[in-house]
């Protein structure tokens, strides 16, 4: 997306028309909900900073490889991603740390959001529970064990060990087996399950239809994609194992030496801002890292929201990820995927 603001605007804003068209900020971020964020983020955005937004989306595997592949002379200026994305790319010198004192409303955010990668290379501008959704007329799900019980045999989905949700997984898998550290004996668990498993989905969308289908009546799923369940029309609900929800957060990051550090910082505090991620929150968009936003019940209900719910959440640190994450990419290739 591009959007070029009116001659008259940018002339009143900059003083010629010349010199406001020479302010473009390029951003990366998921494909997701874009003509939402668009209406509450991109647009308002604009007209405020009298500025060209180009907005560039993808997979997190195109993204990260357009930033590596323009280190030299940087073509995105800052970029929206996972923690453990942000991790890659500082531990290869392509982000930049960021100071907090630039940004008005970092106070306002959850402690665990403000540096959530250290080297404040990273602040998190959304945060995701983790559960199961399952069909509550056909099955009760108490635990994250239940998901290789007999009693969801042949019924039951789990995320591949490639996408963000299967490390949470395999995590709270792990925690309902008593396994802390070492998620080895989880995945040999799951290849011994392996048969009773419909399928491993990269994608939520893939398991909307095998749900809304009956193939599969139980899966771990992210908050972000309960609405897809929500509004299916059938008994879909969001468990609350005795071992709590696993959790992640989306993090805003800016490229290196990419010059447009004033206006990047400026985008990043706007979406940041209580009016912002309020809007954002109300849409159903993403769930605020801003602790002074206040929801409607109905958005509550449907986001990752308060204090109590964030500060519960089971989060995997990102050094772990992706530390561990070729040698369980490996031991799931051998026993799991056979």
């Amino acid at each position: 997306m591009k959007t070029t603001l009116s001659l008259l605007a940018l002339a009143s804003a900059f003083g010629t028309a010349a010199h406001a068209e020479d302010k473009t900020l390029t951003i990366s971020v998921y494909s997701f909900a874009q003509d939402e964020y668009k209406e509450a983020l991109y647009d308002p955005f604009e007209a405020i900073c009298g500025c060209d937004l180009v907005v560039e989306t993808g997979n997190s595997v195109e993204r990260m490889a357009k930033i590596e592949a323009n280190a030299a002379d940087p073509v995105i200026d800052m970029a929206v991603i996972s923690t453990q994305d942000a991790l890659a790319l500082a531990r290869k010198g392509l982000i930049q740390p960021l100071d907090g004192a630039k940004l008005s409303n970092f106070d306002k955010l959850y402690d665990s959001a403000k540096d959530p990668i250290g080297d404040h290379m990273a602040v998190g501008y959304t945060f995701y529970a983790s559960s199961i959704v399952y069909r509550s007329d056909l099955v009760d799900i108490q635990s994250w064990g239940d998901l290789l019980g007999e009693d969801l045999a042949g019924q039951v989905a789990l995320p591949n060990i490639t996408t963000t949700q299967g490390p949470l997984t395999l995590m709270m898998l792990g925690k309902a087996e008593g396994v802390e550290g070492d998620l080895s004996p989880v995945i040999s668990e799951i290849g011994a399950h392996s048969d009773d498993i419909v399928t491993f989905f990269s994608r939520s969308s893939e398991l909307v239809q095998l749900m809304n289908q009956q193939e599969v009546i139980a899966a771990p799923v992210g908050r972000f994609a309960w609405g897809s369940f929500r509004d299916a029309g059938l008994p879909f609900a969001w468990a609350e194992p005795e071992e709590g929800q696993a959790g992640g957060m989306n993090v805003m990051v800016m490229t290196k030496g990419n010059g447009n550090e004033e206006l990047a910082y400026q985008f990043m505090d706007y979406w940041l801002s209580t009016e912002v991620q309020t809007k954002i929150g109300e849409m159903l968009i993403d769930s605020p890292a801003n602790k002074e936003v206040e929801l409607s019940a109905e958005a509550a209900e449907n986001l990752t929201y308060g204090a109590d719910v964030i500060e519960s959440l089971n989060i995997m640190p990102a050094a772990e990820v992706l530390d561990k994450r070729e040698g369980w990419v490996e031991q799931w290739n051998a026993e799991v995927i056979q």
